[in-house]
């Protein structure tokens, strides 16, 4: 397998040029790509909130990256349910907060690596919503 750094660099090269992607599904059976999105959330808080399942970044191991890979290469990988959980605000209210399973959050961050890295280069310099290094902070300037 590859490095996660040389198939992110691929296809950044390839969104830059405008190139399309074949086989982009593939990547998600690369266990580089897992452990790169391991080291960018584990430390979030919220890598201890379990889901539906008590799951949680405690529980992390090859092992069970590779039960994710060959549940992705048989296309027998389901994303669960999102637990609901209702978060105070300071007026008084309430506002819900879906919490994935950590399997899922993993999923969601290598399918965003991947997405990122051929997208990117084709945005505007002057688009700074939800972008990496780039923010409300960032448009001002």
């Amino acid at each position: 397998m590859q490095s996660a750094a040389t198939v992110l660099g691929v296809l950044c090269e390839r969104g830059r040029r405008g190139l399309p992607v074949n086989e982009l599904y593939r990547q998600l059976f690369n266990p580089q790509l897992y452990l790169l999105a391991y080291g960018r959330i584990y430390a979030n808080q919220g890598a201890m909130s379990p889901g539906v399942t008590q799951e949680t970044a405690d529980g992390m191991s090859r092992a069970k990256i590779g039960r994710i890979i060959e549940a992705m290469r048989h296309e027998r990988y389901r994303f669960s349910p999102a637990r609901r959980v209702h978060i105070p605000k300071r007026n008084g209210k309430a506002r819900p907060l879906g919490l994935p399973t950590w399997s899922d959050k993993l999923v969601g961050e290598v399918v965003r690596l991947l997405l990122e890295a051929y997208y990117e280069p084709t945005f505007s310099d002057r688009s700074h919503g939800f972008r990496p290094r780039r923010g409300c902070h960032t448009a001002l300037r």
